[in-house]
């Protein structure tokens, strides 16, 4: 039987039943696989323009149950039970709040060690920078200054040298997407007391800094010329030697700083904190985040990659590590749910066969940059054995 002709005047279609058939399916499947295709393509689109995207958007997903004005108690979840010390940030409020005393399954109670008291009711979000505004808040004496980066001058603080410090070693730290220098007041104090002047920069997108031209965060692949603006200063200021100090895409800045900067060679140390040592693999993680099909993932990374010219092989260190390796301390934590901890165990696994002195701290229990907050004195501790080992 003929198949009803969709053109009553097509000779074609009446002549040739079988072949009218044929096209019909090609016409679907053509059809469908356009469909699909777009509706890759537009999801691709959609994931890329969330990662590139720098706009701030808090969200305050803990809710205050109770404050007694000595301890908080928070609606419970996963992350209002994680130990260790951590901040409560509300709408207008930052608290420091210490290791739960008390979990069932209406509440989370911690104490509160300081900062703002919430109030009941308040919705919040537990942040891993329990300090505000600046090195201040640590009791430090810093200055803020200029540096002249390719896209304008951008603001770091600058914390001089204890009393009796050398000086000719200098500590960059380099904060994440998506955070803020806020992140190096935990264990500024602790390098600040091994007589290291330090400097915090920001960078191209941060609030205070120069936008990229084009608006968009470049994952590391043009930042890195911005700390590299940073480590001039400190050598146009009489350092010798720097110790980078990154945290989650910091990580991905300072590797592209070590593999293409001309100044790569005066790092003397490093330190990485759930460091981004794979995009693709922290791509994969964050689609299973938002329940993206894994298949879609190509699409996303062909579409970044086109929009910012970024390379993503370049950024693999496992496979692709930077020019320069300096000794490195990396730490990540197991329940890292935004860079996934297994890039991480797999560079430290290869890297004596890279030429990479590299000393591995693995951190139970905690959220993503969180090592600090789960027991800060065993950090701090971490971090001073290495530095004084591997820059004596």
């Amino acid at each position: 039987m003929v198949d009803p002709d969709p053109d009553p005047g097509s000779i074609t279609w009446r002549r040739y039943p079988i072949i009218t058939g044929m096209a019909r399916s090609v016409w679907w499947g053509t059809g469908i696989g356009v469909g699909l295709s777009a509706v890759s393509t537009g999801i691709g689109w959609f994931y890329s323009s969330v990662l590139l995207d720098p706009t701030q958007r808090p969200v305050f997903p803990e809710r205050v149950l109770a404050v007694d004005g000595a301890s908080v108690a928070l609606a419970p979840t996963r992350l209002a039970a994680q130990q260790g010390v951590w901040g409560l940030r509300w709408i207008d409020g930052l608290a420091v709040m210490g290791s739960p005393t008390a979990i069932t399954a209406d509440a989370v109670v911690r104490p509160l060690l300081g900062g703002d008291v919430p109030r009941a009711g308040t919705a919040a979000v537990l942040d891993t920078g329990p300090y505000d505004p600046d090195p201040s808040a640590r009791g430090l004496s810093f200055e803020t200054v200029d540096v002249a980066t390719p896209l304008g001058p951008s603001p770091a603080w600058f914390v001089p040298a204890a009393e009796g410090g050398a000086g000719d070693t200098w500590v960059v730290m380099v904060h994440g997407r998506g955070g803020s220098r806020r992140e190096a007041l935990r264990v500024l104090p602790a390098l600040h007391g091994l007589g290291f002047p330090v400097l915090v920069p920001t960078y191209r997108n941060d609030v205070e800094a120069p936008s990229s031209p084009d608006g968009h965060y470049h994952l590391g692949d043009t930042e890195w010329l911005d700390v590299e603006a940073a480590v001039r200063v400190a050598l146009d200021r009489g350092a010798r030697r720097i110790v980078l100090f990154g945290w989650s895409m910091g990580g991905a800045i300072t590797a592209a700083f070590l593999d293409r900067s001309a100044h790569a060679s005066t790092v003397g140390a490093m330190i990485w904190d759930a460091p981004l040592v794979d995009w693709r693999a922290t791509l994969r993680r964050q689609a299973r985040n938002r329940r993206l099909p894994p298949g879609l993932i190509p699409f996303a990374t062909t579409i970044t990659s086109r929009r910012i010219g970024i390379d993503f092989d370049r950024f693999d260190l496992r496979r692709r590590p930077p020019a320069v390796r300096p000794p490195t301390l990396l730490v990540h934590s197991t329940e890292d749910t935004a860079v996934p901890v297994e890039p991480s165990r797999a560079l430290a696994a290869v890297a004596p066969s890279l030429g990479w002195p590299m000393e591995y701290l693995e951190v139970p229990g905690v959220e993503h940059t969180g090592a600090w907050n789960a027991d800060p004195d065993a950090y701090e501790r971490a971090v001073v054995r290495f530095l004084a080992r591997v820059l004596r």
